[in-house]
């Protein structure tokens, strides 16, 4: 890293450290709170330019290709665990390959070593981990088998909470990375929290999503939830020949391949960012990635580090950490979520284990939504929404972040499809960049509303959509105008910020790519009330 990028990075950090001890207004200027709604459904008409350069980023653009030698450290990433007191870095050395012949490296041919230490103070310390490659392999003839480079993880622990970190990584023998900067998380506590968690989905990696990093990047976030849908590497033939619609241009493949070195892309594309401020990923459907013998999720769970196990998680795709006052559960909806599955027990244990006086807040995430207007994958997820929407009303969930549908909504708070004072507050923002097409259509609209017999829950099955047995849209299968509880959606790319202000309030902001980052297309202050709406019961 050269003297100039070191200091735009350090002053990044001031930034944020500067931000992270400002108490600001609670509720300056005229921006709304959730106290005075819940409020009347706002459409925004749609931008006939928000197309934009849905375009992938070419193989030949330099932002994506390989720029180390040998077994250099590349597509670098921090990731948290599941306390204020450790991280994860993960990163990747040794070529991938693809094609009809490839030999899988030996994961245990580099070593996996970091070297760190308080910012301004010496690289001291050091924390060794594991490595692992893996293998995306077709059983079908012609189609071209992948094998990655070899992806390192190593934990780092005791750290102190709140603090700037020097790190490099790698292995002495075969070269270690440049200097890269992380900041650790508060410690737990009512008044203690990040300056800014950037929120974004189906991000992909199109000249779209350029612009959506190059916002979030300018708003400084000491952490970034992505909720799903990463590379979009299975829009693609293995020979690399992609497409919008991938049943729509290949419905004769034996088997829906996917062009694994679009990961490589996104993680050489994203390290700048990812390599200095911590990614916190759960899986989204495009991260399936069917394989031989049945084999799915592979190079998801395979490129990322998760804190499951110190979330006592038997899984990649549910866990739970905390920032601050913040407790996140990151929950799977492609993988069992019934009363009878692990992950429905493990949430019950995770969410009877959070103490409310040290983290107030509960964000939770995954990738479907639950509450959309949108036609795209309406009420797709319903099974799921039976299973745990009780379970998460019960414990006073007070936000919940999906991606999925490409477009941004923002409810009321709602339980049930009721409006309700003590619901959570459902924010879809799976606008951040990809290559298909932007959701539009709304199911509310004439002539819009989708036949039941079309949204079932394709990968999972099961069909618990249903016509609504009370309220404006009894009877119906679809409402006849916006419902009260969409307070708020647009069809238009972007990313959202999330300032939690004290232990009642957080700030919410929406911002669309086309406005300068510091525009606000959508805000509102999201206010706990938790004399009102207890918790546990």
């Amino acid at each position: 890293m050269g003297t100039v990028s070191m200091s735009i990075t350090v002053l990044h950090f001031v930034f944020t450290l500067a931000l992270s001890f400002s108490t600001g207004s609670v509720n300056g200027g005229n921006i709304p709170t959730t106290l005075e709604g819940p409020f009347k459904p706002v459409t925004v008409p749609l931008d006939q330019s928000f197309r934009g350069n849905a375009v992938d980023l070419p193989d030949t653009d330099p932002r994506v290709q390989r720029i180390v030698q040998g077994f250099e450290p590349e597509q670098i990433s921090v990731s948290l665990s599941a306390s204020s007191r450790s991280v994860w870095i993960s990163w990747i050395t040794g070529e991938f390959q693809i094609g009809d012949d490839i030999s899988p490296l030996d994961p245990d041919s580099v070593e996996s070593l970091v070297v760190y230490g308080v910012y301004g103070h010496p690289l001291n310390r050091k924390a060794r981990g594991y490595s692992l490659v893996y293998n995306q392999l077709y059983p079908f003839e012609g189609l071209q088998n992948y094998t990655s480079g070899i992806i390192h993880h190593v934990r780092l622990k005791r750290l102190r909470p709140n603090t700037l970190y020097q790190y490099q990584c790698g292995d002495p023998q075969q070269g270690m990375s440049n200097l890269y900067y992380f900041k650790t998380m508060p410690v737990p506590g009512p008044k203690s929290y990040p300056s800014r968690i950037a929120v974004v989905g189906d991000l992909g990696l199109t000249y779209n999503t350029t612009s959506t990093v190059e916002h979030l990047t300018s708003n400084h976030p000491e952490l970034v939830l992505l909720v799903g849908d990463v590379s979009y590497a299975n829009l693609y033939l293995t020979n690399g020949t992609g497409a919008d619609c991938y049943s729509c241009s290949f419905p004769q493949t034996p088997i829906h391949e996917t062009y694994q070195p679009r990961w490589d892309y996104w993680g050489r594309y994203m390290q700048p960012l990812i390599s200095n401020v911590p990614i916190m990923v759960i899986e989204g459907n495009h991260e399936i990635e069917q394989q031989a013998e049945d084999q799915v999720f592979v190079a998801y769970s395979s490129r990322f580090a998760f804190p499951s196990k110190e979330s006592r998680s038997s899984s990649t795709m549910y866990y739970s950490f905390n920032a601050g006052g913040v407790h996140f559960i990151m929950l799977g909806a492609y993988i069992s979520y019934d009363e009878t599955s692990d992950q429905y027990k493990w949430l019950e244990a995770d969410l009877a284990g959070i103490n409310r006086e040290v983290t107030p807040w509960l964000v939770a995430t995954w990738h479907a939504p639950w509450y959309s207007t949108y036609t795209a994958h309406y009420r797709e997820v319903e099974c799921m929404r039976v299973a745990m929407e009780d379970l998460l009303y019960q414990y006073g969930v007070d936000l919940v972040f999906n991606g999925h549908v490409h477009a941004y909504e923002r409810s009321n708070r709602v339980y049930n499809y009721t409006l309700d004072p003590c619901g959570p507050v459902y924010i879809t923002v799976g606008d951040g960049g990809n290559r298909e097409k932007m959701a539009i259509a709304h199911a509310d609209e004439p002539e819009n509303c989708p036949e039941p017999s079309e949204t079932p829950d394709k990968y999972m099955g099961g069909f618990c959509a249903s016509n609504f047995t009370s309220g404006p849209a009894a009877g119906k299968f679809c409402w006849d105008e916006q419902p009260e509880y969409s307070a708020y959606r647009e069809s238009s790319f972007g990313h959202g910020i999330l300032e939690v202000k004290n232990e009642t309030h957080a700030l919410w902001t929406w911002h669309r790519n086309r406005d300068i980052y510091r525009v606000a297309g959508d805000q509102i202050y999201i206010v706990r009330q938790p004399e009102k709406c207890p918790v546990g019961q």
